[in-house]
């Protein structure tokens, strides 16, 4: 019988994303897969995607690249001759320092009549220290937040990362690990390749022992 998170992984929507992996829909991503979906039927040129570290900004950002078949940001983009040449994806925005840049490019997209899709760990409503122009025009377009992982997600994530690597693990397994586990897709990478290596060393099946073993050396590598 399933577990409980397997259980719900498994009544997650799966969304084909343009011959990448696929991208899953639960909640916590859900609009703004939507709006994803949307372009370019958006209300401006820009739209900003805002969400913590590990919430599939940059997977979601490169799903959109195969559906507009936008390029990402190059810091020689507005010197170079042939100009924007069409959508462009600039991933964490919050800490590129290069604001007028960005303010120009934001405005020549604009002019183009294409898009810019920006995405960034903080809203640029809070944004310090900052071009206040850039500031506002972002502030000013359409954000969207994506949640940190929710049970769901990650449970489907980490269902994913096992059968991609031939992994049996039980569902009683997985509902340990993902009740227990941070909500990152990249503690999820690093839990299911220090997992598959444990068992690969020691020759165990995965289980909650070895699963406990994992978390431990986890901590201790991380000093908590």
């Amino acid at each position: 019988m399933a577990g409980k998170a397997t259980q719900l992984a498994l009544d997650l929507r799966h969304r084909a994303a343009m011959g990448r992996e696929d991208f899953l829909v639960s909640p916590s991503n859900d609009e703004a897969v939507a709006w994803i979906d949307r372009w370019p039927d958006w209300p401006g040129h820009a739209l900003v995607l805002v969400g913590p570290p590990g919430s599939g900004k940059t997977h979601l950002g490169q799903v959109w690249q195969g559906r507009a078949g936008a390029q990402p940001y190059r810091e020689d983009m507005l010197s170079s001759s042939a100009g924007l040449g069409g959508p462009v994806f600039i991933d964490d925005v919050h800490m590129t320092g290069r604001d007028e840049e960005l303010f120009h490019l934001f405005n020549a997209a604009g002019a183009a009549r294409t898009f810019v899709l920006f995405a960034s760990r903080t809203s640029p409503a809070r944004w310090e220290n900052r071009l206040p122009d850039l500031r506002s025009r972002l502030a000013a377009a359409q954000n969207i937040q994506i949640q940190s992982p929710d049970t769901p997600l990650i449970a489907a994530v980490l269902m994913k990362m096992f059968a991609d690597e031939q992994m049996d693990v039980g569902a009683d397994v997985l509902d340990y690990l993902v009740n227990r586990m941070e909500r990152s897709f990249e503690a999820a990478r690093t839990l299911a390749e220090r997992l598959n290596n444990a068992s690969l060393a020691t020759r165990r099946g995965i289980t909650i022992p070895l699963a406990r073993e994992v978390f431990e050396a986890l901590e201790s590598d991380s000093g908590t």
